[in-house]
């Protein structure tokens, strides 16, 4: 019959690396059956428990260590037990750190060129070990999860002002200054850099931009909560800035699963004032188009990697954004044809915010009165409550005439964007209405405006002329809805990435200094790649006690 015996030590912490090892150990040896080693949570004693390895009657915490062994005899248990001290202390030894400071503050006067702090303690204690790091000026890597939604928006806007990072929560890879952090590979030092709420997404971009010959400036993590609503993508566009900034990349790849709609608008929108090009990857959501202006689109995390090294490759005068005049206030779409309307808006929901519409793809985007704009506004005037007792506008352009000049009478218009349908049973001759209009749009009220001319070249309305006349009148002509969209996406303002602090680039660029709070795997991958690094003896302020952490936070932001 087995034996069980364990042991509590209280308030003895150590991360779950450890703990790993050392029920590794225990399991090895001789007459030992079988070991359990975790920090002693309701979670990890209900799992001993599922396992058959919690006895009756263990009084243990959170914050205490739990060691429980079953061997096929008593001896073989006292004796695994033991020599736990031994096992931990071979452990502790291999870093080969023998001093280890007890606070992130004394790890800072040991290390002072460390820009770097590596957070990845339990989560109820890392964000005050993050917030911490940011009071002493070091950017953050926050591996740890379980830290709350409301902390993460603290420790970013906090970060922001301070002209900080914080990668994470919940962040496992990143690559700085051509060092790993957390999970990453071992990549070359190139000019691609990218932006991830994906830790698996940037590890499996950045191995195939390797593989295929290129390489990484700077890889940045966010957490996958930083392209929810409520986090707006903080740690993105600080990154992106960030790397739009810096001069050893070249092209920016930016990768996460679908991030919230308004928040894609948001990024999207800042990478069009980006003067490089912007490689998207957001899985699962739908382009607006391959290409708009310098943002390239990809559906797949292969495919981003394919793009980037080709645009690093292929750097021309076309990959940069030409000096233009800007467009600064909202579009205003007039259309005769509802599918070309639907095709506008679908390419423009991407960059433009807010955008209405009577043919919404979303709900939120139903324009609440037809017959006036609000916003971005995209209308297809050949719906019924247009063309009520009055011909379609594909035929007669009296209500399009009406409606560009209310919409160039209003101060918020930007820019008019149309479509002149061509063929059989089309007004006769469009041009010679709409470019009068144009021509005063245009010349008199500097009101850029937007043409898209569908039809051939035998058409009854002789489509080059069409064109030609809408050009005359000053209006910039396409013959398709993308390539309008991609050129109206190169017009829009420029808006600021970071509305506070941007990030210096004095910690990119040159070696990677880290201080390390948490697991000490990853004290040994940074040593292993070449990093300098300290790694912190942790513990559980005040023992966990929550009431006395409390306390002490107050007397540090008081001090």
């Amino acid at each position: 019959m087995s034996v069980i015996r364990y042991e509590v030590r209280k308030g003895a912490y150590y991360d779950s690396v450890v703990l790993m090892q050392l029920q590794k150990a225990l399991t090895g040896l001789a007459g030992v059956l079988d070991a359990g080693v975790v920090m002693a949570t309701a979670a990890n004693k209900e799992l001993l428990a599922a396992g058959d390895l919690l006895p009756e009657g263990v009084e243990a915490g959170a914050d205490d260590l739990l060691i429980v062994v079953k061997g096929e005899e008593e001896t073989a248990v006292v004796n695994a037990l033991a020599q736990v001290d031994e096992l931990l202390k071979r452990r502790r030894t291999s870093t080969g750190q023998d001093f280890r400071p007890r606070s992130l503050e004394a790890a800072v006067n040991i290390l002072p060129e460390a820009n770097w702090v590596l957070v990845s303690v339990p989560g109820r204690y890392a964000a005050g070990v993050a917030e911490e790091a940011l009071r002493l000026n070091r950017h953050v890597f926050l591996y740890s999860d379980n830290v709350s939604l409301e902390d993460e928006i603290r420790l970013k806007q906090m970060a922001r002002e301070k002209g900080l990072l914080v990668m994470g929560p919940d962040c496992g890879t990143a690559i700085i200054n051509g060092i790993g952090l957390g999970f990453a590979n071992r990549v070359q030092r190139g000019n691609i850099g990218l932006v991830g709420a994906s830790g698996t997404g940037l590890q499996a971009i950045t191995s195939r931009i390797h593989n295929l010959g290129g390489g990484v400036s700077q890889a940045i993590g966010t957490g996958g909560r930083d392209l929810k609503e409520a986090v707006g993508g903080l740690t993105t566009l600080q990154g992106m800035d960030l790397l739009a900034r810096d001069e050893e990349t070249a092209v920016i790849v930016l990768v996460s699963k679908p991030p919230a709609p308004s928040v894609v608008t948001r990024l999207l929108s800042a990478a069009l004032s980006i003067t490089k090009p912007v490689v998207v990857s957001f899985l699962g959501y739908p382009p607006p188009a391959r290409r708009l202006g310098n943002l390239y689109f990809a559906t797949t995390l292969a495919e981003a990697a394919d793009l980037a090294i080709k645009l690093a490759k292929e750097l021309t005068s076309e990959a940069e954004t030409a000096e233009t005049s800007r467009i600064s206030g909202y579009i205003r779409g007039l259309f005769s044809g509802g599918t070309l309307a639907y095709e506008a808006v679908l390419g423009l929901q991407a960059i433009l915010h807010p955008l209405y519409t009577n043919v919404p793809v979303r709900p939120e985007q139903t324009l609440p009165d037809p017959l006036t704009s609000q916003g971005h506004t995209i209308l297809d005037l050949g719906e019924d409550v247009f063309t009520q007792g009055r011909l379609h506008p594909m035929m007669d352009n009296d209500l399009r005439l009406r409606r560009l000049r209310q919409e160039a009478a209003d101060p918020e218009t930007g820019l008019i964007l149309l479509d002149v349908v061509l063929g059989e049973g089309a007004h006769p001759d469009p041009a010679a209405e709409l470019a009068p209009a144009i021509a005063e749009v245009c010349r008199q009220r500097q009101i850029p405006v937007v043409a898209v001319v569908v039809g051939t070249e035998d058409d009854p309305q002789n489509m080059d002329a069409q064109i030609e006349q809408l050009q005359e009148a000053g209006a910039t002509v396409f013959q398709d809805m993308t390539t309008a969209i991609s050129y109206i996406a190169q017009q829009l303002a420029a808006s600021s990435l970071v509305a506070g602090t941007p990030v210096s680039l004095t910690a990119f660029g040159e070696e990677l200094s880290a201080i390390n709070v948490g697991l000490e795997s990853f004290y040994d991958s940074l040593k292993a790649q070449g990093g300098t690094a300290v790694q912190v003896e942790w513990r559980p302020p005040a023992g966990g006690n929550e009431k006395l952490m409390a306390i002490l936070a107050k007397m540090k932001q008081q001090a």
